[in-house]
């Protein structure tokens, strides 16, 4: 195992993690009707994501 692989897959990973936590936050900041036509949890139904009971308590 080369440093350039170890490097080449941590930035994968980082690049993977920054478009789904964007994709979330995007979701999360639309209005809960088209949330739901989106087929997007519920923020009070998503209780593994600590994002979203962050984000809802910043809106509320």
């Amino acid at each position: 195992m080369s440093v350039l692989s170890s490097i080449g897959r941590i930035a994968t990973r980082y690049a993977a993690a920054r478009a789904r936590h964007r994709s979330e936050r995007i979701l999360l900041s639309l209005p809960a009707e088209l949330r739901k036509d989106v087929g997007f949890p519920e923020l009070f139904d998503a209780k593994n994501s600590r994002r979203a009971a962050i984000f809802s308590a910043k809106v509320i």
